[in-house]
């Protein structure tokens, strides 16, 4: 089983495939992005590229806040993209022997977003699934968005 990065939203815990995850930085306000889905609170240029930012309490029906100087962001890679995620805190590196990783629709059917659960010494571990991260919709309007920014 592959090793997962932890991350924290709203004291919640979560995790992705460590294979996934390019880099985390320090956050800072995006560029707004006109006619983006409303997960998407803007893009952010790392590196020469553009990249969208996810606002992840949007994403789990959090209630939303400012982002903090505190917050990070994690640059992720999807099949088709690369995306920056907002979340309050970078956590440890996880490892865990495959009967610990638990699919999620052995736990939960039709659970978007979430592959599975991990159980740690510490509880939980929704582990997410980037390729299902955005809808086949969200993924059209943001290629749309993306293609008519200056």
């Amino acid at each position: 089983m592959s090793p997962f990065l932890a991350f924290v939203v709203a004291d919640q815990a979560f995790g992705l495939p460590l294979g996934a995850v390019h880099r985390a930085l320090a956050a800072v306000a995006p560029r707004p992005l006109p006619a983006a889905p409303d997960i998407v609170c803007g893009i952010i240029n790392v590196q020469g590229d553009i990249v969208p930012v996810i606002d992840m309490r949007r994403r789990l029906g959090l209630p939303e806040r400012e982002i903090d100087p505190a917050d990070r962001l994690l640059i992720v890679h999807t099949r088709r993209r690369t995306l920056a995620l907002i979340v309050d805190r970078v956590g440890d590196l996880i490892t865990c022997d495959d009967h610990d990783f638990i699919p999620v629709d052995r736990v939960v059917g039709g659970t978007r977003h979430v592959a599975g659960v991990v159980k740690t010494a510490d509880g939980l571990l929704l582990i997410h699934d980037l390729d299902s991260f955005l809808s086949p919709a969200e993924a059209e309007a943001l290629d749309d968005a993306l293609a008519a920014s200056p």
